[in-house]
């Protein structure tokens, strides 16, 4: 589900690049070039989410509102847009992290954080193919999504084990680890909401501290 990890050079994978070949910065574009480029990444965002198929370049112009030439004008290629969604949606997720521990308890928190991950992975059905093709050849930029998604669980540990809330034993690349597997195990048997869910609380209890066991004799 994710590519292999190695630091990517240049820009981030999706930013516009901010000098042409010859060198010369390139003007930045004009507002309403913007607003159409932010607006063709969230609808293709929303397409490949729902799709479990190749998605189509003109329904993805059309439903944000703008002929195919406008689409092209920004991304040349499918991979082009794919990479700007993929770097959009990781963005979300890892940087989703800080505000939810501003909002929950760090052990909610992390259910919550997992379940926007659950909705990064099924952005990825509609353009795997797109992704794995273009990290194989080279033309998409390889992120390091395994050591961004780690370190955002590394931050809600830390804030857990501090609140005790969280175990503070825990290694954040374990809990990776395990997150990864649970999607690649329930994506192999036709995953079910349900069941994605249920893996997911599971998760969470696991890094929950142990009760002591008077505690529970006790209640």
């Amino acid at each position: 589900m994710t590519p292999p990890e190695s630091t990517p050079t240049g820009a981030p994978a999706g930013t516009p690049p901010s000098a042409d070949g010859a060198g010369r910065a390139e003007r930045p574009l004009r507002a309403d070039a913007q607003r159409n480029r932010e607006n063709l990444v969230a609808v293709a965002r929303a397409a490949f989410a729902a799709a479990d198929d190749t998605v189509a370049l003109e329904g993805i112009a059309r439903e944000a509102g703008v002929g195919i030439g406008t689409l092209y004008r920004h991304f040349p290629t499918r991979e082009a847009l794919v990479e700007a969604v993929y770097a959009a949606e990781l963005d979300a997720v890892t940087g989703s992290a800080p505000a939810l521990l501003e909002e929950f308890p760090p052990d909610v928190a992390l259910r919550a954080w997992l379940d926007n991950y659950a909705k990064f992975t099924a952005t990825k059905r509609g353009m795997i193919d797109t992704l794995r093709a273009g990290w194989a050849s080279g033309r998409i930029a390889t992120p390091t999504t395994r050591e961004r998604i780690t370190a955002a669980i590394g931050t809600i540990l830390t804030a857990g084990s501090e609140a005790g809330s969280l175990r503070g034993d825990v290694d954040p690349d374990d809990v990776t680890a395990i997150v990864f597997g649970a999607f690649l195990s329930t994506a192999a048997n036709g995953n079910t909401p349900e069941q994605t869910g249920r893996l997911l609380d599971l998760v969470v209890d696991a890094v929950r501290p142990k009760s002591h066991p008077q505690g529970r004799r006790g209640r």
